[in-house]
């Protein structure tokens, strides 16, 4: 199926309440620290205020962005890119302890093996303690290693709960090129409209620094939020695949 007729699909998604999307309390998995911000944060905001916060889990370090940096070295990079992640649940109101970071190594999030394993236990052992029904993972088709491993994680941990529902949530997916070809059926989801929470969505992702070029000055070739991405995390509608 061509990008084109998923993404023009996506448009269609019903809009539904937050209710009918995500009853009762969800856990977010998001690939590095700023894809809860870009992909989510609207869903987020809905979720505390209807007095549900959901428990967010930044799964990489995020210390790849910048490989080029000598006074940015992994380590450093890391911390910071976490003490954004903060700052973002901070500016959408989401409480400390609903956030958490597993620390893996930026674009080699596993697969498989005793690490994978490792942290699907501990992903279902955060369900568990939060008492959530609902996981939301990246959609499987975001052209990134991270991402497509973190949607695998999700799998996984659906197989070990069945009785949880998962959703996946696109970020770099939406900007495939319109004419690739993906295997996709025909898409069912939801729409979820976040027009109110727009200005805290924005002050979130605002406060990614390093990955808005405002951080890192001795890496020409480091990584940068494009804007055409901005603009499509930036609409009144996020969007919510039933996987």
């Amino acid at each position: 199926m061509r990008v084109q007729e998923v993404l023009k699909s996506f448009s269609k998604f019903p809009v539904a309440s937050f209710e009918q999307i995500a009853p009762g309390a969800s856990l977010i998995l998001s690939p590095h620290p700023d894809d809860e911000s870009l992909g989510c944060a609207g869903f987020i905001a809905t979720a505390i205020k209807q007095g549900c916060p959901p428990a967010v889990v930044i799964v990489s370090d995020g210390s790849a962005s910048h490989p080029g940096s000598h006074l940015w070295p992994p380590e450093r990079l890391a911390l910071c890119r976490q003490q954004e992640s903060q700052n973002a649940a901070n500016a959408l109101g989401l409480p400390s302890d609903h956030l958490f970071f597993l620390g893996l190594q930026d674009s080699a999030v596993p697969t498989s093996g005793v690490v994978f394993e490792q942290t699907v236990r501990h992903i279902l052992d955060l369900a568990t303690q939060h008492h959530c029904q609902n996981i939301l993972v990246p959609w499987r088709h975001d052209p990134h290693c991270d991402h497509e491993a973190v949607w695998i994680m999700g799998q996984r941990v659906k197989a070990l709960r069945p009785d949880l529902r998962i959703l996946s949530y696109p970020v770099w997916g939406l900007t495939l090129p319109a004419e690739k070809e993906i295997e996709e059926a025909v898409p069912a989801g939801w729409r979820l409209n976040v027009e109110a929470s727009l200005p805290a969505k924005r002050r979130a992702i605002e406060a990614h620094r390093s990955q808005r070029g405002l951080v890192v000055k001795d890496d020409p070739n480091g990584f940068v939020l494009p804007e055409h991405l901005l603009e499509k995390m930036l609409q009144p509608y996020e969007i919510f695949i039933a996987s």
